[in-house]
This record gives structure tokens, C-alpha cells and sequence, in this order.
């Protein structure tokens, strides 16, 4: 089996299990970048070492996160064909994501929202800022909200984050 008809069998599988159709997409782009890099191999002959160089080669030119999720995805490939039976051995079962550096969280100080009110046109710019800011809501969150999500006697809304979480 090529790696093309595995990506075909992969995808399916994952919409299956209802992954979003943006990861989906992103989970596209990986598998492009690798037929790309390897060519089309056939999945029995692709090793460790192969996969290595590939990321090794990617690794000068993505910041650690961008590595990891292509790590990620590399492993999560290999390991359905493994489990589904299309190979007999995973070549991907000891690659390891890089060290990530601890992030801190942006955040807005009260000058920045200030700045931020005065600059809204209307009362609806204005509303939306204030819903933004006081939920800590994603846009994508909140543009999804319908008006049945809102709650207008406890002043609350349900809103649906990444993952419909």
C-alpha cells in the first residue's frame, strides 16, 4: 500500500470519528508535504531513519510547536496502519516531539482596553469588544452563537469552545 491510499483510508477513518473539518484539512497539508519530501513510497519500505531525516530536514525551518505537530501526525498515520494491519511493524513508534519553550499568556492591560473602547464605531463594535473581553471567548466562539445561547435573565451564554467543548 502507497502512502497516498493510506492518507485515503486515514482520513476516512477520522471523519468517521468526526474530527473537524479544519484539522482534516491541516492533517491534508501534512501528508502532501510528506508524499512531497518522500514520494509516494510504498508504506512497508518507509523506516525510522527515513522519517527522522524528513523531520530533521523540516526542523530548521518550523518553530518547535509547528515540528511537534507535524510529529504528531507522522505517529498518528503510521500507528493506524499499524493497528488497522497494513503494516507489521510502526517505523514511526520512536520518533519524539522537540522541548517546547514555556509560553506566557498574552493579556491585555487596562490601557489596552481602554484604547481598544474608544476606537469602536458603534454600539454593536462595542458590545461585541465588551463580550469578547469579559467571557474570554474566542471570535470563531462567538460567532457561533446563536440567540438561543443567550441568557438574558442571568446575563450568561453557552458558548461552544474548540472541540465542541
Amino acid at each position: 500500500m502507497y502512502l497516498s491510499e493510506l492518507w485515503k483510508l486515514y482520513e476516512v477513518d477520522k471523519r468517521i470519528q468526526g474530527f473537524s473539518p479544519y484539522t482534516l484539512k491541516a492533517y491534508a497539508l501534512q501528508i502532501k508535504m510528506l508524499v512531497g519530501e518522500l514520494g509516494d513510497l510504498e508504506i512497508e519500505e518507509i523506516t525510522l531513519l527515513e522519517l527522522k531525516e524528513y523531520l530533521a530536514r523540516q526542523s530548521g525551518r518550523l518553530k518547535p510547536s509547528s515540528l511537534g505537530h507535524r510529529i504528531r501526525f507522522v505517529r498518528s498515520l503510521f500507528r493506524f496502519a499499524y493497528e488497522e494491519g497494513y503494516l507489521t511493524k510502526n517505523p514511526s513508534l520512536k520518533l519524539r516531539e522537540p522541548k517546547m519553550d514555556k509560553r506566557i499568556p498574552k493579556f491585555l492591560i487596562e490601557e489596552d482596553v481602554i484604547h481598544l473602547k474608544i476606537s469602536c464605531l458603534s454600539h454593536r463594535e462595542r458590545a461585541l469588544l465588551e463580550f469578547l473581553y469579559s467571557f474570554g471567548c474566542r471570535v470563531g466562539e462567538v460567532q457561533k452563537i446563536n440567540i438561543e445561547d443567550l441568557n438574558w435573565e442571568n446575563c450568561s451564554a453557552i458558548v461552544n469552545g474548540k472541540g465542541s467543548k
